[in-house]
Protein backbone atom coordinates (compact mmCIF):
# COMPACT_ATOMS: atom_id res chain seq x y z
CA UNK A 1 0.00 0.00 0.00
CA UNK A 2 1.43 3.30 -0.81
CA UNK A 3 1.87 6.70 1.23
CA UNK A 4 -1.38 7.82 -0.88
CA UNK A 5 -2.92 5.42 -0.22
CA UNK A 6 -2.74 5.32 3.34
CA UNK A 7 -3.29 8.74 3.52
CA UNK A 8 -6.73 8.64 1.45
CA UNK A 9 -8.21 6.39 4.36
CA UNK A 10 -7.21 9.26 7.14
CA UNK A 11 -10.21 11.53 7.59
CA UNK A 12 -9.90 14.83 8.45
CA UNK A 13 -11.94 16.47 10.95
CA UNK A 14 -12.40 20.21 10.85
CA UNK A 15 -12.92 22.40 14.02
CA UNK A 16 -11.40 19.57 16.17
CA UNK A 17 -10.79 19.60 19.45
CA UNK A 18 -11.73 23.66 18.65
CA UNK A 19 -12.41 26.14 15.69
CA UNK A 20 -9.22 26.54 12.96
CA UNK A 21 -8.01 23.30 13.69
CA UNK A 22 -7.91 19.93 11.13
CA UNK A 23 -7.98 17.08 12.85
CA UNK A 24 -6.19 13.57 11.27
CA UNK A 25 -8.35 10.91 12.58
CA UNK A 26 -6.87 7.55 12.41
CA UNK A 27 -9.89 5.94 12.84
CA UNK A 28 -11.07 5.76 9.65
CA UNK A 29 -7.69 4.09 8.74
CA UNK A 30 -7.59 1.49 11.53
CA UNK A 31 -11.48 0.15 10.74
CA UNK A 32 -10.02 -0.39 7.19
CA UNK A 33 -8.24 -3.87 6.96
CA UNK A 34 -6.18 -3.95 4.32
CA UNK A 35 -5.39 -0.10 5.06
CA UNK A 36 -4.50 -1.43 8.95
CA UNK A 37 -2.53 -3.82 7.41
CA UNK A 38 -0.72 -1.68 5.12
CA UNK A 39 0.28 0.88 7.29
CA UNK A 40 1.57 -1.93 9.79
CA UNK A 41 3.60 -3.67 7.16
CA UNK A 42 4.88 -0.07 6.38
CA UNK A 43 6.06 0.96 9.99
CA UNK A 44 7.58 -2.53 10.05
CA UNK A 45 9.12 -2.35 6.67
CA UNK A 46 10.81 0.83 8.90
CA UNK A 47 11.36 -0.71 11.85
CA UNK A 48 13.47 -3.27 10.56
CA UNK A 49 16.14 -0.84 9.19
CA UNK A 50 16.82 -0.21 13.11
CA UNK A 51 18.31 -2.82 15.47
CA UNK A 52 15.23 -2.70 17.93
CA UNK A 53 15.07 -5.02 20.66
CA UNK A 54 12.10 -3.73 21.85
CA UNK A 55 9.07 -1.02 20.87
CA UNK A 56 7.37 1.13 22.83
CA UNK A 57 3.74 2.73 22.12
CA UNK A 58 2.58 5.77 23.41
CA UNK A 59 -1.13 5.43 25.07
CA UNK A 60 -3.13 5.27 23.41
CA UNK A 61 -3.06 5.12 19.44
CA UNK A 62 0.81 4.03 19.69
CA UNK A 63 -0.38 0.96 21.33
CA UNK A 64 -2.25 0.32 17.91
CA UNK A 65 0.50 0.27 15.64
CA UNK A 66 3.66 -0.54 18.12
CA UNK A 67 1.95 -4.24 19.52
CA UNK A 68 1.39 -4.96 15.86
CA UNK A 69 4.69 -3.84 14.63
CA UNK A 70 6.03 -5.42 17.76
CA UNK A 71 4.73 -8.90 16.70
CA UNK A 72 5.84 -8.56 13.28
CA UNK A 73 9.13 -8.24 14.40
CA UNK A 74 9.17 -10.66 17.07
CA UNK A 75 10.19 -8.34 20.19
CA UNK A 76 8.30 -7.19 22.75
CA UNK A 77 6.07 -4.33 23.41
CA UNK A 78 6.11 -1.69 26.15
CA UNK A 79 3.27 0.47 26.99
CA UNK A 80 4.22 4.03 27.82
CA UNK A 81 0.96 4.53 30.13
CA UNK A 82 -1.11 7.84 31.41
CA UNK A 83 -0.63 8.67 35.09
CA UNK A 84 -1.69 5.49 37.37
CA UNK A 85 -2.63 2.97 34.70
CA UNK A 86 -0.06 0.32 35.81
CA UNK A 87 -0.06 -1.97 38.76
CA UNK A 88 3.78 -1.75 39.33
CA UNK A 89 5.91 0.68 40.80
CA UNK A 90 6.86 3.15 37.72
CA UNK A 91 8.81 6.04 36.77
CA UNK A 92 7.33 8.77 35.07
CA UNK A 93 7.90 12.07 33.52
CA UNK A 94 5.70 15.29 33.15
CA UNK A 95 5.25 17.09 29.89
CA UNK A 96 3.92 20.45 29.07
CA UNK A 97 1.01 20.08 27.11
CA UNK A 98 -1.20 23.00 25.66
CA UNK A 99 -3.03 24.02 28.13
CA UNK A 100 -1.36 22.20 31.39
CA UNK A 101 0.89 18.95 31.61
CA UNK A 102 0.46 15.48 31.78
CA UNK A 103 2.42 12.69 33.21
CA UNK A 104 3.67 9.67 31.05
CA UNK A 105 4.88 6.68 32.94
CA UNK A 106 6.65 3.03 32.17
CA UNK A 107 7.16 -0.16 34.30
CA UNK A 108 11.05 0.38 34.31
CA UNK A 109 11.75 -3.61 35.14
CA UNK A 110 10.82 -3.90 31.40
CA UNK A 111 13.71 -2.54 29.67
CA UNK A 112 17.31 -3.82 30.09
CA UNK A 113 20.47 -1.89 30.33
CA UNK A 114 21.08 -0.26 26.82
CA UNK A 115 18.28 -2.06 24.87
CA UNK A 116 17.64 -0.57 21.60
CA UNK A 117 13.89 1.03 22.17
CA UNK A 118 11.84 2.41 19.30
CA UNK A 119 9.02 4.83 19.46
CA UNK A 120 6.00 4.57 17.94
CA UNK A 121 3.08 6.25 17.54
CA UNK A 122 0.06 7.95 15.77
CA UNK A 123 1.18 11.16 14.77
CA UNK A 124 3.86 13.69 15.64
CA UNK A 125 2.78 17.32 15.85
CA UNK A 126 4.97 19.47 18.54
CA UNK A 127 7.10 16.23 19.37
CA UNK A 128 5.94 17.37 22.95
CA UNK A 129 4.54 13.23 23.84
CA UNK A 130 7.52 11.84 21.53
CA UNK A 131 10.10 13.90 23.51
CA UNK A 132 9.10 12.73 26.95
CA UNK A 133 8.33 8.95 26.13
CA UNK A 134 11.97 9.49 24.59
CA UNK A 135 13.33 11.36 27.76
CA UNK A 136 11.65 8.66 29.84
CA UNK A 137 13.11 5.65 28.21
CA UNK A 138 16.49 6.55 28.24
CA UNK A 139 16.34 7.54 32.00
CA UNK A 140 15.20 4.17 32.38
CA UNK A 141 18.36 3.00 30.66
CA UNK A 142 16.88 2.47 27.33
CA UNK A 143 19.07 3.63 23.89
CA UNK A 144 16.25 5.24 21.71
CA UNK A 145 17.76 6.48 18.26
CA UNK A 146 14.41 6.22 16.40
CA UNK A 147 10.68 6.70 16.70
CA UNK A 148 8.35 6.10 13.97
CA UNK A 149 5.02 7.94 13.17
CA UNK A 150 2.02 7.18 11.08
CA UNK A 151 1.95 11.00 10.34
CA UNK A 152 3.68 13.98 10.88
CA UNK A 153 2.62 17.29 10.92
CA UNK A 154 5.71 18.73 9.79
CA UNK A 155 5.23 22.67 10.42
CA UNK A 156 4.79 22.02 13.81
CA UNK A 157 8.14 20.63 14.46
CA UNK A 158 7.69 17.68 16.36
CA UNK A 159 10.16 15.47 14.27
CA UNK A 160 13.04 18.47 14.17
CA UNK A 161 12.82 18.37 17.65
CA UNK A 162 13.28 14.64 18.28
CA UNK A 163 16.07 14.58 15.53
CA UNK A 164 17.93 17.20 18.03
CA UNK A 165 17.76 14.74 20.83
CA UNK A 166 19.82 12.37 18.19
CA UNK A 167 16.55 10.62 17.66
CA UNK A 168 15.89 9.57 13.98
CA UNK A 169 11.79 10.51 13.09
CA UNK A 170 10.16 9.28 9.95
CA UNK A 171 6.62 9.20 9.33
CA UNK A 172 4.35 7.36 6.78
CA UNK A 173 2.44 10.52 5.88
CA UNK A 174 3.05 14.14 6.20
CA UNK A 175 0.46 17.07 6.08
CA UNK A 176 2.51 20.11 5.39
CA UNK A 177 0.88 23.43 6.38
CA UNK A 178 -0.88 22.07 9.71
Amino acid sequence: MTADEIKALIRTIPDFPRPGILFRDITSLIADGPGLRGAVDALAARAQGTDAELIAGVEARGFIFGAAVAARLGVGFLPVRKRGKLPVATVGIDYALEYGTDRLEIDPSMIGRDQAVLLVDDLIATGGTALAASRLLREAGARVEHALFVIDLPDLGGADRLRGEAIRAEALVDYPGH
